[in-house]
């Protein structure tokens, strides 16, 4: 058994969902289970209806049904009272929120779901006039049990029991199932998202689940790149990382796979490929356990990558000097006003640490103030270099003499505690810049020396 899921632009209309069949037959004898996204921007356009209803008064569907029902036309699928009953659902789900102009995060939960419950039945209907036995499900039908954080939902500890009685037989009866992705039920039978990766690890969880033999994320990419193509024109795919990279990566900026969508197969060591549906001749990458000695063999870097929009954060106090519950005390106060931390960096008499932007630190700052001297700086970048570093020496002695050439000042620096991270904070505006610089010297010095 594999577990093939397919993201919103692979299932966007009808061309892409023919270029899907082709996908899923070429390896039917895999017995393979699907997990599928909204169809293109389906989401957005939910979100969009649901503000329109609660701001306006106004119930709007004309973008969702049109792109479903153009897609069924073309495909000449006889779903159209599946897709119909669903679609009055939502439109008196919308009249609802225009009702009485109020949308909680359980609405909204509700209210997005109805793009992965489209897309499972459109998908099953066409693949099955492509002689395959696909039968569409929504999550909660295959044992996605949630707890009830509307919009984070976190999967329960019995899914892992009932995801496989429900999907396994499935599999041994020669049926294709197609999951959505995204959605889940609490206790109480309300629908729930997962969040976002949401649904990478509905695929994830059921390959991990099941014991399946990999889980293949199809994107519309070739995979985990050396750096941002969109910075680095010649980036190249990365043939093979850990889990502990990969998330790294994702984590520090890298949009390919959310670190959560990791999880499950990491607790299993299930194997995860990364795929383009727009290029299928590509290898992609495959994320899996590192092989013993493999580590020492490697290059000293994956991979570079970059998050912008980072605010620095010094605290300094003499108060830190031998002084046992200091650091507590300073993490206490983040974590009242449920600041989250990215990087950490101590001395004897202060710590330095970065948070995403998007905080309000006003009564943060105030309360830190009363221990400790702050200063907070806006506008920074975190670059991370995922890396071997059995090779630390080597690559940081390079990484400073780059930054050095290009006159870009290290503000900070973090090796992580997963041991393949290396992170260092820069302004916004010379981002980009250092990782075309670090990525001409770590990859492409490594081309010309190969003769590439």
């Amino acid at each position: 058994m594999i577990v093939m899921k397919f993201g919103g632009s692979s299932v966007a209309d009808a061309s892409r969902l023919r270029h899907v069949a082709d996908i899923v037959k070429s390896q039917l004898t895999k017995k393979p289970a699907l997990v599928l996204s909204a169809m293109g921007d389906t989401t957005d356009h939910l979100l969009e209806a649901g503000d329109t209803a609660l701001k306006e008064g106004k119930v709007e569907t004309g973008h969702i049904l049109k792109l479903h029902q153009d897609t069924i036309k073309n495909l000449k699928l006889p779903v159209q009272n599946e897709v119909n009953i669903l679609m009055d659902e939502l439109k008196r789900l919308l009249s609802g929120i225009s009702l009485i102009r109020e949308l909680t995060p359980k609405t909204k939960d509700y209210l997005v779901s109805f793009g992965e419950r489209l897309s499972v039945r459109i998908a099953a209907a066409f693949l099955k006039t492509c002689n395959m036995n696909a039968r569409a499900f929504d999550a909660w039908e295959l044992g996605f049990l949630s707890n009830s954080d509307y919009g984070r939902a976190e999967l329960l500890k019995e899914s892992w029991d009932l995801i496989p009685q429900k999907t396994l037989p499935l599999i041994k009866g020669n049926v294709l199932p197609v999951i959505t992705g995204f959605i889940a039920k609490d206790e109480k039978g309300s629908i729930t998202t997962l969040g976002r990766g949401g649904s990478d690890l509905s695929a994830t969880m059921v390959s991990a689940a099941c014991k399946a033999e990999e889980v293949q994320i199809w994107k519309d990419v070739d995979g985990i790149l050396t750096a941002d193509p969109r910075i680095v024109k010649n980036a190249q795919p990365v043939n093979h990382v850990t889990y502990e990279e990969a998330a790294e990566l994702a984590y520090y900026g890298a949009q390919v796979l959310h670190p959560r969508a990791m999880m499950p197969c990491m607790k299993t060591g299930t194997p995860v490929l990364v795929k383009n549906s727009y290029n299928i001749d590509a290898p992609g990458t495959r994320i899996e356990p590192a092989a013993a000695g493999e580590i020492k063999k490697r290059a000293p870097l994956r991979a570079i990558t970059a998050r912008k929009n980072v605010t620095l954060v010094d605290i300094i106090s003499t108060r830190m000097l031998g002084q046992p519950g200091f650091l507590s005390e300073v993490f206490s106060i983040f974590s009242k006003y449920s600041v989250s931390i990215d990087m950490v960096a101590t001395s004897e008499v202060s710590v330095s640490l970065t948070l995403d932007s998007s905080h309000d630190l006003t009564e943060v700052k105030k309360e830190l103030s009363k221990i400790a001297s702050v200063d907070i700086k806006t506008g920074k970048a975190i670059v991370s270099i995922i890396c071997n570093v059995k090779r630390s020496s080597e690559i940081l002695a390079r990484v400073f003499r780059t930054c050095q050439l290009i006159a870009v000042p290290v503000q900070m620096i973090s090796q992580g505690a997963s041991k393949v991270n290396i992170s260092f904070i820069v302004n916004d505006t010379e981002a980009a810049e250092t990782v075309k610089a670090l990525h001409m010297d770590f990859f492409d010095a490594e081309d010309r020396t190969r003769g590439v």
